[in-house]
């Protein structure tokens, strides 16, 4: 069995400003060749942390070793072997495909035959090739997010962070910027990923959750589920979800319905508990007590969303 070998090691990472703590004493590894995915809601800690581990901000307590060396000691070290994606699309919209990557590429110290050689590589992998004249501007969002991409693994980093890069991008675009990463982990590039899609952190070999600057759960997503959730999901389709959800936390708290959790999940209603299916005829029986018309009820096996919502609301 191969010896797991980390790209990023985090323990007791801190970051203040004034009174506000926000990240707070966070332990964590990311190995390498693995996509890890970071996930939090917005303020909870993430850029903050990818921060301090590109050595943009030096932290208030703890350490964070990237590719075995120290950040806060050699940062200068680390950055030609890391890539950097923003949440917020940060290429030149004026130039065209090709301009922003000889930009990028000449930044990162690339000259002559060995820029044009990467870039070429770089317009393939992200399936680029027959756009390099056309302005940046135009390109839709999906195609945007590949040059983004394509412009961060020019000088073939080792280690690549992702800021939410695929926020506002459409479904399909996203699972081809998906398949992009799975091509670069393949090759050995460890990715570490910040999402809001739930769907995309299945995909990850492993998850962090960060809520107010700490980390509430660690590991691979399975493992996560198994630990968090205590049975499956009673997924309820009711005619108004808002109120079902209202009417089953009074019943729970009333002491009716011995159920862990009951949360809204768009237009459905989920309810965790060991045993639910136990349940379901006193649910039906409450929600058309208050006039709420059940369409559907089944049992379903929880999702990350799932895991991801209880989480949230334990903390």
């Amino acid at each position: 069995m191969n010896e797991k070998i980390a790209a990023i090691t985090a323990r007791q990472l801190t970051k203040r400003f004034g009174d506000f703590t926000a990240v707070d004493s966070i332990d964590f590894d990311v190995y390498r060749g693995e996509i890890f995915g970071f996930l939090g809601p917005n303020g909870s800690g993430k850029t903050t942390t990818i921060r301090m581990a590109l050595g943009l901000l030096q932290p208030s307590a703890g350490t964070v070793n990237v590719l075995g060396i120290p950040v806060s000691k050699a940062p200068a070290q680390i950055r030609p072997r890391v890539g950097y994606m923003s949440q917020r699309f940060s290429l030149y919209n004026d130039l065209t495909v090709l301009q922003n990557l000889r930009f990028y590429g000449v930044a990162y110290g690339l000259r002559n035959d060995q820029l044009q050689e990467r870039i070429q590589e770089a317009l393939a992998l992200a399936g680029l090739e027959g756009r390099q004249a056309i302005k940046t501007r135009d390109l839709s969002g999906g195609w945007r997010q590949r040059l983004a991409l394509s412009a961060a693994i020019l000088h073939k980093p080792e280690l690549l962070f992702l800021d939410e890069p695929t926020a506002g991008v459409d479904p399909v675009s996203r699972r081809l910027f998906w398949d992009l990463l799975y091509r670069l982990t393949a090759g050995g590039v460890t990715v570490f990923i910040t999402t809001h899609y739930m769907d995309e952190a299945e995909h990850c070999q492993r998850l962090a959750f960060i809520q107010r600057g700490k980390i509430i759960a660690y590991g691979p997503p399975d493992e996560i589920k198994k630990e968090t959730m205590h049975g499956p999901v009673l997924e309820i389709a009711p005619s108004d979800a808002v109120k079902a959800m209202r009417v089953l936390r009074a019943a729970q708290d009333a002491g009716r319905l011995p159920l862990e959790k009951v949360e809204l999940y768009g237009s459905l209603v989920h309810a965790i508990a060991p045993e639910v299916e136990k349940y379901q005829s006193a649910i039906r029986a409450i929600l058309k007590e208050a006039g709420i018309q059940l369409e559907q009820i089944s049992i379903i096996e929880p999702s990350l969303e799932d895991v991801f919502i209880a989480s949230m609301n334990d903390k």
